[in-house]
């Protein structure tokens, strides 16, 4: 009798564990997200993209994912794809508006003078995320757009802000800045692209971070209140 008691407390607490781990089991958008894993593949016919660092939001004592991981249910495709191109949690992807932007015109080739989706060039292209994102209005060429911008260092530089590269002679390149030293813009060699600071090219190219100006007079008088 005591070994069938034995077996029942046991055979018990076994099935309480299955039971406790399938209920730590939860479906985010179709994919089944396992506490145990640490990386999952997200499939769209239009994006695929590698949610990866699920370690980070998970509690390492217990296993058990916390709620900033459930909330990833809420989250699109698109915050995945540009969680994984910028390296951030995909919670963090909050400004839905500029990564609408920047899906819409992603990988559009480059075409000196061009403003279309048949072609844009970099200076274009911040123009427009500037006025669609942030209802900024900026002027035509990157040279006129370095003028009418506060200048601002690199450690200095907030998502939305402009950098400047010198890529043919003064001020011939920009883009608009996303943080972490990543940056969108129409690249002579890749189109509409995400680019990063660090990267041996534009790091001997940057110039300086720009704010347009009436964000810095903004900010300015939000500051002085």
């Amino acid at each position: 009798m005591k070994s069938l008691f034995f077996v029942s407390v046991a055979f018990s607490i076994f099935s309480g564990a299955s039971l406790s781990a399938s209920a730590q089991v939860k479906f985010i958008d179709g994919i089944e997200i396992n506490p145990q894993q640490t990386s999952y593949h997200i499939g769209s016919s239009a994006n695929d993209a590698i949610l990866t660092n699920f370690s980070k939001s998970k509690n390492t004592s217990t296993g058990v994912a916390n709620s900033s991981v459930i909330s990833t249910e809420n989250c699109s495709h698109m915050q995945f794809k540009y969680a994984q191109l910028l390296n951030r949690e995909v919670e963090s992807i909050t400004n839905t508006s500029l990564y609408t932007f920047i899906d819409e015109w992603w990988a559009t080739r480059y075409r000196y003078g061009g403003t279309t989706r048949n072609g844009i060039d970099c200076s274009a292209f911040t123009g427009l995320l500037e006025n669609t994102v942030y209802a900024t209005t900026m002027p035509r060429t990157a040279r006129e757009q370095y003028a009418d911008c506060e200048k601002i260092d690199r450690n200095s530089l907030a998502e939305g802000d402009l950098v400047f590269f010198n890529t043919r002679g003064g001020v011939s390149h920009v883009g608009v800045y996303l943080g972490d030293g990543y940056f969108v813009h129409a690249s002579v060699s890749s189109g509409v692209t995400i680019s990063n600071l660090s990267e041996d090219y534009y790091s001997r190219k940057f110039i300086g971070g720009g704010r347009p100006l009436n964000v810095a007079a903004t900010s300015t008088a939000a500051i002085t209140k």
